[in-house]
């Protein structure tokens, strides 16, 4: 199993937490705050800024074994209180429910699942909190109970894995172009055809064609909230997860493969395409988009996460805010009750006034 991490104040020794918005690790004990690089300068004999502590009987890398235990819960030790911490298979980053430590379990990051980048969370859990309320005030017949603080304060910090494909694309396309130009002379109407050889060719980049790597994820919605500001892309770090939950992926490359180069060379040719320019009829006689330089990526990227139990249906429903962007996505619950106000609101001044004019006629 994996060696479990969390990250010391240098000044008092409490846990800290990575400060969205300060961009800093910050202890919520003595108040200090420090920067990566701080941290790296005041723990020098630590690896990229971690204070490890290893639970006894763990070894530090995760065995084969424990790869195909997929779906059975995995526990570990918290290394602040010694209390047991249970989890699934991809959890990577979590909470101790006794002491409250951020912990951060090692070998699910490590070889090839040691991400490539993380884009560091932007929105703390307030403003987080504030985008959704108003995303979801500005929505008619939602039950009260959503509304509820509590409710709202279930959302979560979670860093989802994504894998990300970049690659060069190399095409060209030939094509006949038709520009028609018709006019009338007296009793007949007249058609002048000029037909145009067309070709295009060219070199594009395509950076960073994401796809939701983790299979139980919900993917319209892990996906819903993209795309993000992959200039912010930092690298990987765990540090970047301490106060917040972390999934690793469960996903490989040729899971998305088959699709992803269709999108990307479509992609392509239909941008050759554009290029033609303004003719009246285009017929493409001939189309090809090589890939060239692929190379895939592995990041962990922000997601603010709230669930929702309606009680009356007994179903659940599941939203997520990116946690850069602030872009949310999720389908909301409807009260039938106020649905049933407003039919009667219409319905019934309607139906009087078709009785009165009934009446009156």
């Amino acid at each position: 199993m994996s060696a479990t991490i969390t990250y010391k104040c240098p000044n008092c020794g409490g846990g800290l937490q990575f400060d969205p918005e300060k961009q800093k690790y910050a202890c919520e004990y003595c108040l200090s705050e420090f920067t990566q690089e701080e941290l790296e300068r005041l723990s020098p004999e630590a690896s990229a800024d971690q204070t490890i502590f290893q639970s006894a009987g763990m070894a530090g890398e995760e065995t084969q074994e424990d790869r195909k235990m997929e779906g059975t819960p995995v526990l570990y030790t918290c290394p602040s209180c010694g209390a047991e911490i249970v989890t699934d298979e991809t959890t990577a980053a979590t909470m101790c429910y006794y002491c409250h430590n951020p912990v951060i379990l090692s070998g699910k990051l490590s070889g090839e699942y040691n991400p490539d980048y993380v884009i560091p969370f932007q929105l703390d859990r307030e403003k987080a909190t504030a985008i959704f309320s108003q995303w979801m005030k500005k929505k008619r017949y939602v039950p009260k109970a959503f509304y509820s603080e509590d409710q709202i304060q279930k959302i979560s910090g979670v860093y989802f894995p994504y894998l990300m494909y970049s690659c060069r694309v190399e095409g060209e396309l030939e094509a006949r172009a038709d520009r028609l130009r018709i006019w009338v002379s007296g009793r007949y109407q007249y058609t002048e055809t000029q037909t145009y050889d067309i070709f295009r060719e060219g070199d594009m980049e395509v950076n960073h064609v994401t796809r939701n790597a983790l299979k139980k994820a919900n993917r319209e919605l892990v996906e819903g909230v993209l795309p993000y500001d992959m200039e912010k892309l930092e690298h990987f770090t765990p540090g970047y997860l301490s106060g917040f939950v972390a999934e690793r992926r469960d996903m490989e490359e040729q899971d998305f493969s088959a699709d992803v180069y269709g999108e990307v060379r479509q992609f392509a040719l239909d941008s050759l395409k554009e290029s033609v320019g303004t003719y009246d009829r285009v017929s493409v006689r001939r189309s090809d988009a090589q890939l060239r330089d692929e190379k895939w990526e592995y990041a962990l990227l922000p997601v603010w996460t709230l669930t929702y139990h309606d009680q009356a249906k007994n179903e659940m429903y599941y939203f997520t805010v990116n946690g850069q962007t602030g872009k949310v996505c999720g389908k909301l619950p409807v009260d039938k009750t106020k649905l049933l106000i407003l039919f009667a609101e219409i319905f019934f001044p309607v139906l009087l006034f078709m009785l009165l004019m009934g009446y009156l006629i």
